[in-house]
């Protein structure tokens, strides 16, 4: 499980900047992230009625959880649909979210008294090397990337970030099922009203729609969520965020077989640094 569970990870949250470019012609971000988020949330809460698991018992309780899902999902989320379909290409929209490892590396220690030893910021340092290797060919290829959607991308980073450390300080035993329905539910009035404030509502009803939204529902917000929300409650919180550093050289590699995206002979060579710095990183 240590090494599948990882791994499995990895490999779905890499489709989530991948589906934001799916659907980017069918849908605007924000009405489709309302979709998403209602559907999360009631799924979960019905899984989580199902299994008969454990509700917050205070209004602390939902309020954490709460706090967690506007930074986790309604910023982060909200950041990277809205950049991708404003014209910030996948890869590079994974390459501003990678950054999120060293970023939490260098709050782990003031917020969280996590002790950050010398061989995991080695690990740290290669995993932003290998990023930027990946995705640096794309960089020079592509001068007319706009400033807005890059800042907006950064946000997002931000965001996650301080969602991330909040979840490990705040999650405590909480189950995960309700949990993630809170949060999905908290996420969706942000998602929504600007849906209503700045979108027509238009959907396209193509198969890509479909699919995208199926996915983003369940494998991402499901199974992805689900999984690193475990992770965080059992592993320390710079080698959770360490495994970013793969989702960039997947992302390549996903844009490469469903968009024709090419990659270099130093891409591969930056997939290669960026699993070096996760295993260094991520050790126990």
């Amino acid at each position: 499980m240590p090494v599948v569970v990882p791994g499995l990870f990895v490999l779905i949250w890499s489709t989530g900047f991948v589906v934001a470019r799916l659907v980017a012609p069918h849908v605007e971000p924000f009405t489709f992230l309302t979709l998403r988020f209602g559907a999360a949330a009631l799924f979960m809460a019905a899984v989580g009625a199902a299994l008969g698991s454990r509700w917050p018992a205070t209004g602390a309780g939902w309020a954490r959880a709460a706090v967690s899902g506007l930074l986790l999902q309604g910023v982060y989320l909200g950041c990277v649909f809205w950049a991708v379909a404003h014209g910030l290409p996948a890869a590079i929209s994974a390459l501003v979210a990678g950054a999120q490892p060293l970023v939490t590396a260098c709050l782990a220690r003031p917020l969280l008294g996590e002790i950050v030893s010398r061989r995991r910021w080695t690990g740290v340092a290669l995993g932003t090397l290998g990023i930027g290797l990946v995705i640096g060919p794309r960089l020079g290829a592509a001068g007319t990337i706009p400033l807005g959607p890059v800042l907006v991308a950064c946000l997002g980073t931000l965001s996650i970030t301080a969602g991330t450390i909040w979840q490990k300080r705040t999650a405590g035993t909480r189950d995960v099922a309700p949990d993630t329905a809170i949060q999905f539910a908290a996420a969706l009035p942000i998602v929504g009203i600007l849906a209503l404030a700045g979108e027509t509502g238009r959907i396209d009803p193509a198969p890509a729609f479909w699919l995208g939204l199926g996915w983003a529902v369940f494998g991402l917000s499901v199974g992805a969520i689900g999984l690193f929300l475990l992770m965080l409650r059992r592993g320390a919180v710079v080698g959770v965020a360490s495994l970013l550093f793969l989702v960039p050289p997947a992302t390549a590699l996903m844009s490469f077989g469903l968009f024709g995206d090419t990659l270099a002979p130093i891409q591969l060579a930056g997939m290669a640094v960026a699993a070096l710095g996760l295993i260094l990183a991520s050790r126990a």
